[in-house]
C-alpha cells in the first residue's frame, strides 16, 4: 500500500511504532515516516498532526482500531483501514454519530475484505430488492493467507463460526455448511462458511436479514476442520490463543510476490426471495492482497478528493459501485 501510494504521488505518511522498519520504507519511497506507538495517546495525537485521512493497516484489529478512531475522532481525520474483522465492523458503525458530529468519515474494509464483496452483494440487491436472504462466496486460483490474516482469524477464537440470521448475528459450528459453486472463469469448487466482514457490511449495505459468507476449501480440508471442532473451545483460552498466534507468526508468510502478480481471485453470490425467486453475479479481481493494495489507495485518494461523507460506511455506502470498478483487473459477469 505504500508502495501503491507513492506510485500514485499521493505523498503518503508512513507510521508504526518500529521506527527503523518504517523509516527504512519511508526512505526508499523518498516519504515522512513517523514513529508512535497507539497505547501512547498523546504521541498518538502528535502523529496525526495535519494528517487529513488515516489508511489503519495494523491488526488485529480488534485491538488497534479503537484507538486509532480515537485519535482520529480528535483530529478530525477520516478513517480508512483493511479489516476483517466483524466485531470490528460493529463496533465502527455504532460511532456512526459520533462521527458524523466531529465531521470525520469511518469506513472499515477498503480492501478485499470487503471491498469486491460488498459491491457484489448491492448489485445483487438492487436486481432483487425483496431478497431475504444472501450467500457471498470466494476463492482463489492459488496463492494463500499472509500470517496477519492468520493471526486475525485466530483472534476471533472459539467464535469459529458465525451467520447472519433474521438480521441477528449467530454463532455456528466450525464448518457449519458447505455447497458447490460454479465460479465463472475458474469452474465448480467447493465452499465452506467463515466468518466474513459481509455479515456486517452487506447487512448495512443491502438490509437483507439472512446472511451466510463461504470461502474456497477441498472435501478434505472440511473434514479437517470439522473434525477439529472439540479442540475450538480450547483455543479460546488466552494462552492457548497466544501460542497459536505465534505459530503463525514464525511459520507462515502467505503468498510471494510471484503469486500475487500472477494469482485471481474469484467472487460469487446468490440473492433469495421469500417466493423462491433468485439472483446470481459474480466478479473476479486481482488476488487478494494485491486487490488490497489497489482499492485501499483508491479509496485514500477518493477521501483525500472529498468523496467521503461524515458518518460510519460500508465501502459501497461511501464511494458507489465505482471504487471497484476503478481497480485494475476487476471483471464482471453477467447477471444470472
Amino acid at each position: 500500500m505504500a508502495r501503491e501510494a507513492a506510485r500514485r504521488s499521493l505523498a503518503p505518511v508512513l507510521a508504526g511504532r518500529d521506527g527503523g522498519a518504517v523509516g527504512a520504507l519511508a526512505a526508499e519511497l523518498a516519504c515522512e515516516a513517523r514513529e508512535f506507538a497507539l497505547d501512547d495517546p498523546a504521541a498518538l495525537a502528535s502523529g496525526l498532526h495535519e494528517i487529513a485521512v488515516v489508511l489503519h493497516c495494523a491488526g488485529p484489529f480488534s485491538r488497534t482500531s479503537r484507538p486509532m478512531i480515537d485519535a482520529c475522532l480528535a483530529a478530525r481525520a477520516h478513517y480508512l483501514d483493511i479489516t476483517g474483522e466483524i466485531d470490528v465492523y460493529e463496533a465502527i458503525y455504532r460511532r456512526h454519530s459520533e462521527a458524523q458530529r466531529a465531521g470525520v468519515g469511518l469506513v472499515p474494509g477498503v480492501g478485499f475484505d470487503v471491498v469486491p464483496s460488498d459491491a457484489l452483494a448491492a448489485r445483487l440487491a438492487e436486481a432483487l430488492p425483496d431478497a431475504v436472504a444472501l450467500d457471498l462466496a470466494f476463492t482463489t486460483d492459488r496463492g494463500g493467507a499472509s500470517r496477519g490474516t492468520l493471526v486475525t482469524l485466530l483472534e476471533r477464537l472459539p467464535a469459529a463460526g458465525c451467520v447472519r440470521r433474521d438480521g441477528k448475528l449467530e454463532v455456528v459450528p466450525l464448518a457449519s455448511a458447505t455447497m458447490e459453486v460454479d465460479f465463472p472463469g475458474l469452474g465448480r469448487r467447493s465452499v465452506v462458511t467463515l466468518p466474513w466482514g459481509d455479515l456486517a457490511a452487506a447487512w448495512r449495505t443491502t438490509g437483507i436479514p439472512n446472511l451466510r459468507t463461504f470461502v474456497g476449501a477441498s472435501p478434505r480440508t472440511i473434514r479437517r476442520l470439522r473434525r477439529l471442532r472439540p479442540l475450538v473451545a480450547l483455543a479460546g483460552w488466552r494462552s492457548a490463543k497466544r501460542a497459536l498466534q505465534a505459530l503463525a507468526r514464525r511459520w507462515v508468510s502467505g503468498p510471494d510476490a510471484a503469486t500475487r502478480r500472477a494469482a485471481r481471485a474469484f467472487l460469487w453470490g446468490r440473492a433469495r426471495a421469500a417466493d423462491g425467486r433468485e439472483a446470481c453475479a459474480s466478479l473476479s479481481v486481482a488476488e487478494g492482497y494485491s486487490f488490497t493494495a489497489l482499492a485501499a489507495v483508491e479509496a485514500a485518494r477518493r477521501t483525500l478528493a472529498g468523496e467521503l461523507r461524515p458518518g460510519a460506511w460500508t465501502p459501497t455506502q461511501a464511494f458507489g459501485r465505482e471504487l471497484v470498478d476503478a481497480v485494475d483487473g476487476v471483471r464482471w459477469d453477467a447477471l444470472r
